[in-house]
């Protein structure tokens, strides 16, 4: 009989590990898994793309502090063999309402993030005293990067044991079916080079910084920059632009979920971003055989690329770096169709039937 096994995250948005959950979702072997969804909130441009055979089932819309008394009341009432979390702020009630409820079953953790970004507030202060105290408790964690993982030893003080290194399924047929799509955006229909960004406007993937490194490359350069996602950060970015006065050579069209169309016909990708997991937007531009750029922030990008061969990796917050790269790629056509090429097959590591063994392997403990 399949396992009855239930995934936690907060919404199926529009974040890669949403894309990632839904990957899962739908390669789960029905044979071995029956899967079911269960979100803090009922919303998300994932939703309509699961699979039809998936239960989904909303904890009410509460807060982080009070969604495990209607988790543990799912947990008691379906019993499922597995709780999978796979989202650092769910883990901590999965683990909390898993031990309350008293199940028989495993439940297994997945971080995809560093453990503190930027400024220690309170809120994040409270919340590693809580990983703390309770990550112990599940049966596998599992560390989306080695960099994870490592910040997960040393953080929590996990034993390495505990903790399995599984990279995100990601390259997917299709995704590579979906690449072959051609964009939308009229920019696509002219041979001016285009820049290509791809992440949520928040602090942390750091598009600012990409803004000031194409201002410098516009200088020398025709050339423009497309930056898809939505996010926090929408008007200071736009703003941004107007202060350098490049706004008519930067386009922000919002979320698509279909980015893979725009990188496997950008002339550069780059990955802007002060803190990662495992930057799956990166490894999607490589799969579409983009060359690429990313900072070398904790953790993943350098566990991606080996600099100079498939890709470059440049300091976080170095935007004078990064314009020199660009220059560098968009001055030299046979290195950027050399370094696609190199992407594409590097990219092959993160396949999803590989990736997906090693998380069933992880959830079924053996």
């Amino acid at each position: 009989m399949a396992c009855k096994l239930f995934l936690l995250r907060p919404t199926m948005g529009q974040g890669g590990a949403d894309r990632v959950t839904l990957t899962m979702l739908q390669s789960f072997n029905r044979r071995e898994f029956a899967p079911s969804l269960v979100l803090m909130h009922l919303e998300g441009a994932f939703l309509e793309d699961l699979p039809t055979d998936v239960s989904v089932y909303g904890l009410g819309g509460q807060t982080l502090w009070t969604a495990w008394r209607p988790l543990l009341h799912l947990l008691r009432q379906h019993r499922p063999d597995i709780l999978f979390s796979t989202s650092s702020g769910t883990n901590v009630i999965a683990i909390l309402a898993h031990k309350l409820a008293r199940q028989t079953g495993s439940v297994v953790l997945s971080e995809r993030g560093m453990l503190v970004r930027g400024r220690i507030t309170p809120k994040k202060r409270l919340l590693l005293w809580a990983k703390r105290l309770l990550y112990n408790q599940a049966d596998v964690i599992t560390a989306v990067s080695e960099g994870v993982q490592d910040d997960l030893i040393t953080r929590l003080g996990l034993p390495p044991e505990k903790i399995q290194v599984v990279y995100n399924p990601i390259v997917t047929a299709d995704l590579l079916e979906l690449a072959t799509e051609f964009p939308t955006h009229p920019w696509f229909n002219e041979e001016i080079p285009i820049i290509l960004g791809v992440g949520r406007l928040v602090a942390e993937k750091d598009f600012s910084k990409l803004i000031q490194a194409f201002a410098i490359v516009r200088e020398q350069r025709p050339c423009r920059l497309l930056i898809l996602g939505e996010g926090e950060c929408r008007p200071e970015l736009e703003q941004l632009t107007r202060q350098l006065d490049i706004e008519a050579d930067v386009a922000l069209p919002g979320f698509d979920k279909n980015p893979f169309k725009y990188m496997s016909h950008c002339t550069v990708f780059v990955l802007s971003s002060r803190f990662e997991g495992l930057p799956g937007a990166l490894i999607q531009a490589m799969a579409c055989g983009a060359p690429v750029i990313a900072t070398d922030c904790p953790s993943g990008p350098a566990e991606i690329i080996t600099s100079g061969e498939d890709g470059f990796l440049v300091p976080v917050g170095d935007a004078e770096t990064m314009a020199c790269y660009l220059l560098k790629l968009l001055d030299y056509p046979d290195l950027r169709t050399n370094m696609g090429h190199q992407a594409q097959q590097s990219a092959q590591r993160f396949r999803v039937d590989d990736s997906l063994q090693k998380y069933v392997h992880a959830l079924t403990n053996n």
